[in-house]
């Protein structure tokens, strides 16, 4: 198992969610999180002036995925979270070991 984690924008987690749905990946945690990249936030014009923006918002997806279908998880998020711009997110993929399900106690691997 692996756990896909993607920080996306705002903007594109409705998108992302229904793809992700539509092709049976329902299971999932989202949070809102603040962040930047290798361009250190962004400059906006405001009253006039200029105001720099550090950390900008960000929504951060993560989802649990068998080992074959994680590049698929991929594939949809990338896919739909796309704008081709600068700040369009990350993905990072990491081992599980185990998972329990909390109500029924019943652990896989």
């Amino acid at each position: 198992m692996k756990m896909i984690m993607a920080v996306i924008r705002p903007e594109r987690f409705e998108k992302v969610m229904e793809e992700l749905e539509r092709e049976g990946f329902i299971a999932l945690t989202a949070s809102e999180v603040k962040g930047r990249g290798e361009q250190k936030g962004i400059k906006l014009q405001f009253r006039g002036g200029t105001m720099e923006v550090d950390l900008l918002d960000k929504v951060k997806i993560e989802i649990v995925a068998e080992d074959e279908e994680v590049e698929r998880v991929i594939e949809i998020i990338t896919s739909s979270a796309r704008t081709g711009k600068i700040g369009d997110g990350k993905i990072f993929v990491i081992p599980v070991e185990m998972s329990v399900r909390i109500r029924k106690g019943k652990m896989s691997a």
